[in-house]
């Protein structure tokens, strides 16, 4: 299993929108389940700090997800620039896999 993590602060007033294109039935997800290797997608808001969330997107491997970005880029640069317009800041924590008993 491989993940990327993604940490954004949204701007005031784009709160539904933003979770409407980053949400688990949003833009990105439904990019993403155009891939056999894309899992699921989860979307977390801060409990202390509303205007910041994390997405978690859930793939077989490294591998499948660094294909399916390079197959896509055009697509993947339309919802990042609708992305950019609704958060304030954007962050990739990290890219980790799972570690085998």
């Amino acid at each position: 299993m491989f993940l990327v993590l993604w940490e954004y602060e949204v701007k005031s007033g784009s709160e539904k929108q933003f979770e409407d294109v980053y949400g688990p039935a949003g833009d990105w997800a439904r990019l993403f389940r155009t891939d056999s290797h894309y899992r699921e997608t989860r979307l977390l808001q801060d409990s202390f700090r509303s205007d910041v969330y994390l997405t978690l997107d859930f793939w077989t491997s490294r591998d499948s997800y660094e294909k399916f970005i390079s197959a896509h880029k055009a697509e993947y640069q339309a919802i990042d620039t609708l992305g950019e317009s609704l958060t304030a800041n954007e962050r990739r924590v990290g890219a980790y896999e799972s570690v085998a008993p």
